[in-house]
């Protein structure tokens, strides 16, 4: 017997539920060297952990086998949103149920009086959030002096949400010869510290691969022209068709404008951000389980503990602020074993920097081209092809009516208004740049010569972009690009050269005022083409560089000369003393050919 180590009760429980075998963290749980012991756990979300804890604890609960009466709770379970307290209390309810546990929930957003009169009724298990669990110790609800295990879930995520001080006051009111286990996807220093504080002598219990990523989870990225981001997501969910699939943005607006852009466009889709309401979230959670809608928008704190078995595909619309939280998200899917697709929506500015990221998280990622419409329309005739031949019954009242069809039309012409049918309930999928009519005027515009002027540009200004091609410069994104910043059509711009380290482009003189004055007005830090700095540019593109800014914009100085300690050379007069060294003239440099 694979469980024979627990107690009965709970192996029944187990059996009764399909499990034939532990899995890895499960069974390194109940192992004797674990047993009785402070335990410090990585393990990936889906991983079976809500069950490995609830073994865990089985033999400080049921020293002689079964549950003494409820009075005040044994053990205490923190997670750190209602989802996934939630989750975990349905869990333990029926591992538990044939000992008859009782178990109470304390989370925001339920009835506080309702979980105090629950608590003043005994408990054997409490499960519940910082904050709530903070709030019941404060008013004397809940009483932890005979508190045997208190569980960490997603430890590292509730130090993340700024529940420290909310911990530290409920694991201090807790006595001290309590067993304490940390369950934790990753472990980044501050868990390390708070593990060393509350701790003794902690079994460190890792089932995380070494490549850091989940092995049910196909990670792949796309590059895309930043005004393409929208656009790329939508060919994402027609390609796909996944059963469930989440979206992840970095704010609530743009949740917000993602979630109204996809509704519009026929996409049954929800929202999930801070702005929402507990009943908001509620229904929305909802509608994703009983199939009425298929996609969440999301940030990062409003999924965190969001379990959705028919969850297969992740979508990372906005790049995480590191490579915990890209594990955090993709972790929604691939879950108990199933598989899941992960998918990295890349501008092409940031291309180097997130495959800096990937490397050093040791997350192996393909990299993709975007699904264009054609292949979405392939996979959409496979897809339709296969719902239509598959075997189905036919009623009599089928049957008649397909007889009464084919007597107004033609065979070809029923199955042809079935496929249209098929397809008019579908989103239309989108032309990304890359694949567009545009791309193939790329080469018209770079700069190859004299030969390379085009009729009406032969009183032109030049301007400069800080970004080349080791940043993944590029015709097809850069020429949309220059007209949103300068609020120009394509007609207006010239020769575009792409250089090693900045761009330069040419437009007419008659227009040069307004787009020098557009780009100060479009410039923006916190957006990828708003943060590209573009100045004037005097000089001959063809000949020389000059220094960059010179013209009407900002200048940058040129850097003063260093000896080799990095000090700036003393002065030539008397008091200066003799100089180290003769500073060289400062000279533009021109392009490189």
């Amino acid at each position: 017997m694979p469980f024979s180590s627990l107690p009965p009760l709970l192996a029944e429980a187990l059996t009764a539920r399909g499990y034939a075998a532990p899995t890895p963290v499960q069974a390194a749980v109940i192992e004797p060297e674990a047993a009785g012991r402070d335990l410090v756990v990585s393990a990936q979300t889906g991983s079976g952990k809500t069950v490995a804890f609830g073994l865990a604890m089985a033999g400080e609960l049921m020293p002689e086998g079964a549950l003494p009466p409820p009075a005040q709770p044994l053990a205490l379970i923190i997670a750190p949103t209602r989802e996934l307290a939630l989750q975990v209390s349905r869990e333990l309810m029926w591992l538990y149920k044939e000992a008859h546990a009782r178990i109470a929930t304390c989370v925001g957003g339920m009835d506080a009086s309702k979980e105090r009169r629950s608590l003043s009724h005994g408990a054997h298990i409490v499960v519940g959030t910082p904050g709530r669990l903070r709030d019941h110790l404060e008013r004397g609800a809940l009483d932890l002096s005979n508190l045997k295990v208190a569980v960490l879930d997603e430890a590292d995520e509730m130090l993340d949400m700024g529940f420290r001080e909310d911990l530290e006051q409920i694991l201090d009111a807790s006595p001290t010869e309590r067993r304490t286990l940390m369950f934790s996807a990753t472990m980044p220093k501050p868990i390390v510290a708070l593990a060393k504080r509350y701790q003794r002598d902690a079994l460190r219990i890792s089932t995380v691969g070494e490549d850091r990523g989940h092995g049910d989870i196909a990670y792949q990225a796309v590059t895309v022209a930043p005004a393409d981001i929208e656009h790329a997501v939508i060919n994402l969910l027609r390609f796909h068709e996944a059963e469930t699939a989440m979206l992840f943005c970095a704010t609530r607006d743009n949740v917000r404008h993602l979630h109204a852009s996809l509704v519009e466009r026929g996409f049954a889709a929800v929202a999930l951000s801070g702005e929402h309401s507990q009943n908001e979230r509620n229904q929305a959670l909802q509608a994703l389980r009983d199939r009425r809608a298929r996609v969440c928008v999301a940030t990062d704190v409003a999924a965190r503990g969001i379990d959705l078995p028919s969850l297969s595909l992740v979508v990372h619309v906005e790049m995480p602020r590191d490579a915990e939280t890209l594990q955090h998200r993709s972790g929604r899917t691939g879950r108990a074993g199933k598989k899941g697709t992960a998918v990295l929506i890349v501008p092409y500015p940031r291309r180097r920097r997130v495959d800096m990221m990937l490397k050093q998280a040791k997350i192996a990622c393909e990299w993709i081209p975007a699904p264009s419409a054609d292949d979405i329309r392939a996979q959409d005739r496979e897809r339709l092809i296969t719902t239509l031949l598959a075997p189905i019954e036919f009623d009599d009242e089928d049957r008649e009516l397909a007889t009464r069809l084919i007597a107004e039309k033609s065979p070809e012409d029923i199955a042809a208004a079935l496929v249209h049918a098929h397809r008019s309930v579908m989103p239309q999928a989108e032309d990304l740049l890359d694949s567009s009519s545009a791309a193939p005027q790329s080469t018209d515009r770079t700069l190859n010569g004299p030969g390379g002027h085009r009729p009406g540009f032969d009183d032109t200004v030049w301007f400069q972009m800080d970004i080349g091609r080791r940043q993944n410069a590029d015709p097809r994104w850069l020429l949309p690009l220059i007209c949103r910043r300068g609020h120009i059509t394509k007609a207006e711009i010239g020769a575009i050269r792409i250089n090693p380290n900045d761009t330069l482009f040419e437009v007419p003189r008659a227009v040069a005022d307004r787009v020098l004055a557009s780009v100060k007005r479009t410039a923006n830090p916190e957006n990828d083409e708003g943060s590209l700095q573009i100045i004037p540019f005097t000089g001959n593109p063809r000949e020389g560089r000059a220094p960059r800014g010179d013209g009407d914009g900002p200048a940058r100085a040129p850097r003063a000369p260093r000896d080799n300690a990095g000090r700036p050379p003393r002065s030539n007069g008397p008091a200066g003393g003799p100089p180290r060294h003769q500073a060289k003239p400062y000279k533009p440099r021109g392009p490189r050919p």
